[in-house]
């Protein structure tokens, strides 16, 4: 069954495309970054590089300075990032949009069928995905069921009124796994529920929130490993911890900007927890960056794995690179300028 699996849209197009090599450069520049080689090669290809000594070592001057490991590092805490999209699969996808849409207020964005490929993509969210942290779904042919795995824990969405959501998602037939109350240790009221594949849902209590859909919750087998690569390769910020020493567990909330303004990412650890299973039903999350290939040099130097060298996707020519952190979880990052054209 896994082999049969087709993954997401944004899944299958980042991993399964093949990197290409570059052309071998004039010379052997081993300072000259990939990036570098490709400018070169392409100024080389229109007549425009000079083939002598001196253009070159300033080639790879500007190179070896673009990549030292100093100002790629520094650089990551001034891109321009944001959380894009959460990608997952379901079984049955008009039932999830409308579940989504009737019983927590999203709405559908787009559809996209690609009968070829044998999937359906839908994006749903609170707002317009060129300013909204939104989902994107995958149906794929013939597939009804996912292993959602114990990795996975849970999307957060910031409403007016638990209790009323909660009535209003019994109603409709939706299951309610932890009743609406106050979070243990706090006041700020909570409720569980899942939706029909299974996925759980905290619903936070909030005032009004320009980002309604406002977490992901992740579960690491390491913390403080996890935080220090999620700040150096990603730069996001450490916004708050809490450990819960009587449920034996502790969160960090990171992210690009205040919980109640942007969504942010929650990792759990489980004392004495180092791996999960992941399952095959999530996939990743995109964040836009403004230059896909220090991002990919900056995820090696946190010790990050990419799954997918910086480059363009064929056909739409949008740049993207793909990761894993230190416990598998993937993450792809995409061209800000790149993204937006894609939504015209």
């Amino acid at each position: 069954m896994a082999c049969s699996i087709r993954p997401t849209l944004s899944s299958f197009r980042f991993s399964t495309v093949a990197s290409r090599s570059l052309s071998r450069p004039f010379l052997r520049l081993p300072s000259i970054t990939t990036r570098a080689l490709g400018e070169s090669n392409r100024l080389r290809a229109t007549g425009m590089v000079r083939r002598d000594g001196n253009f070159m070592r300033v080639m790879a001057s500007q190179a070896s300075t673009a990549a030292s490991p100093e100002n790629t590092l520094e650089w990551v805490k001034q891109d321009k990032r944001r959380m894009l999209h959460v990608v997952y699969r379901v079984g049955d996808l008009d039932r999830t949009i409308k579940f989504y849409t009737e019983c927590l207020g999203m709405k559908l964005l787009r559809k996209r069928d690609i009968p070829e490929e044998r999937y359906t993509n839908a994006f749903l969210g609170y707002g317009p995905e060129d300013s909204h942290f939104v989902i994107e779904l995958t149906y794929n042919y013939g597939v009804d069921k996912y292993d959602i795995g114990a990795g996975f824990g849970h999307f957060g969405i910031a409403v007016d009124d638990v209790a009323k959501t909660v009535e209003l998602i019994r109603a409709k037939g939706g299951k309610i796994t932890r009743e609406p109350g106050p979070v243990k240790g706090g006041s700020t009221v909570i409720a569980f529920i899942e939706d029909p594949d299974g996925y759980k849902f905290e619903l936070l209590e909030r005032g009004p929130t320009p980002e309604p859909l406002c977490q992901v919750m992740l579960r690491v087998g390491d913390l403080k490993r996890s935080i220090e690569f999620y700040e150096k390769a990603f730069g996001m910020e450490l916004l708050r911890t809490r450990d819960n020493p009587e449920y034996k567990y502790t969160i960090a909330m990171m992210g690009y900007g205040p919980e109640d303004k942007s969504t942010v990412l929650e990792l759990t650890y489980n004392y004495g927890v180092k791996e999960y299973d992941k399952g095959n039903a999530y996939a990743q999350i995109a964040i836009g960056t403004d230059d896909v290939y220090k991002t990919a040099e900056a995820v090696k130097l946190a010790g990050g794995k990419i799954t997918r060298e910086p480059g363009p996707l064929p056909g739409i020519n949008t740049k993207i690179t793909a990761c894993l952190d230190p416990d598998g979880w993937k993450t792809v990052f995409v061209d800000n300028v790149d993204f937006l054209k894609e939504l015209e």
